[in-house]
């Protein structure tokens, strides 16, 4: 087994060992990657504060996120094809997720469904939606997350147009994916990744075939996905979904204060201060630069989390320390997944964490609950002086 002491680490085995198409689908972003990339390097403009001759024994990360313990302010987010990352990836990756105890959160653009999820785990997770037009599919979809025991229903908000992302188009990746001979020479060349793949009947939308109307195979499902999405979206919408599913309510892809005052109007229990891991507008700031002003607006009238860019344990420690109650990985786990399947997830969650406990102790505090900006050196103009 290699040695593992960072995500970068993760990330090197992952490109290696699955294909171009899908490495590529997660390690990129919309237009010119200026936001995909602001997201993790603004990460680094924020120092952090060393303390030493305090009482470092005793120290705990774990806290709370919506109400539900959690072993650190971390939950794996939503991320579409990840069965295409490594065979049966929602399983493994809930799996891996439900052990650290941290959220898991299933995408519904998931290979493996709800009901393979539910039935292959013991504790609840979080389930995902897109603002779809069709009002029946969306209802049934928020029945079996709750038949499912979902423990929290996620609505990504930012999703009404696409961004484009050039090298999913340059590699045909689709739903479902367009296979092209040198896509084709590629994985062949990933045999580790092929046998998985061969091994397993999860290799389609597990949440959209067989329960959006008119899509009873693959071939039906490009059409569909054409055509499912609202541009028309608004929060009158989003207050219909809301009656859909009655228990707690995260809304994800807030970027704008006015926008953070919204989601709490419409009964959000939570929301995620994300911009789609930098793959929707590109030119937008990143989330961590965004996040001082929301909780300005709303931190003291909804839990506030992070999502974009999150690559390491000080990441997460930086974010808490600006007001976030949690933060969210995606590429991290991701790239464990990729790279070792369930074990690689694990991993990603355990220098995670290692991360986060000891540069919280160098800072001087033994609880991530008590975690402030005291900690951290801010330069100015981080937050901007917007004209």
């Amino acid at each position: 087994m290699p040695v593992i002491t960072e995500i970068a680490d993760l990330k090197r085995l992952y490109r290696r060992r699955v294909p171009k198409m899908f490495y590529d689908y997660a390690e990129s972003g919309s237009w010119s990657e200026q936001t995909f990339r602001e997201n993790s390097s603004d990460f680094d403009k924020i120092y952090l504060r060393q303390r030493v001759a305090i009482d470092m024994a005793g120290r705990s990360t774990a806290s709370q996120m919506i109400g539900q313990d959690v072993a650190m302010p971390v939950a794996l987010a939503p991320v579409g094809l990840t069965g295409m990352q490594h065979f049966d990836g929602e399983i493994k990756a809930a799996r891996a997720a439900e052990k650290f105890g941290v959220p898991y959160t299933l995408s519904t653009m998931s290979i493996c469904s709800i009901e393979d999820v539910a039935s292959n785990t013991s504790k609840p997770f979080w389930m995902q939606v897109y603002t779809l037009k069709d009002d029946d599919y969306m209802q049934r979809l928020f029945d079996r997350a709750k038949a499912a025991k979902c423990s929290a229903a996620v609505i990504t908000v930012d999703l009404q147009v696409m961004g484009q992302r050039h090298k999913d188009i340059k590699n045909g990746l689709s739903a479902p994916p367009k296979l092209t001979p040198k896509s084709v020479a590629n994985m062949m060349t990933k045999v580790h990744w092929g046998m998985g793949m061969l091994s397993t009947k999860r290799r389609f939308f597990g949440n959209i075939v067989g329960h959006a109307k008119g899509v009873s195979d693959p071939s039906s499902l490009s059409t569909w996905t054409a055509e499912a999405f609202d541009p028309s979206l608004d929060w009158d919408r989003i207050r219909q979904f809301r009656k859909m599913w009655d228990g707690p309510l995260i809304i994800k892809g807030i970027m704008d204060p006015r926008d953070a005052l919204e989601a709490c109007n419409v009964g959000a229990d939570a929301i995620v201060v994300s911009n789609h891991g930098g793959r929707q507008l590109d030119g937008a700031l990143s989330s961590i630069r965004a996040l001082p002003a929301i909780m300005d607006a709303v931190g003291d009238k909804i839990e506030v989390h992070l999502d974009s860019g999150i690559r390491s344990g000080q990441d997460v420690l930086k974010a808490v320390a600006m007001g976030a109650k949690g933060t969210w990985i995606g590429r991290a786990y991701v790239y464990g997944l990729g790279a070792m399947g369930q074990q690689g997830v694990t991993r990603a969650l355990e220098v995670i964490h290692k991360e986060l406990d000891l540069s919280m102790a160098m800072c001087g505090r033994r609880d991530v609950t008590t975690l402030d900006r005291d900690i951290l050196m801010i330069p100015q103009g981080f937050e901007g002086n917007w004209q």
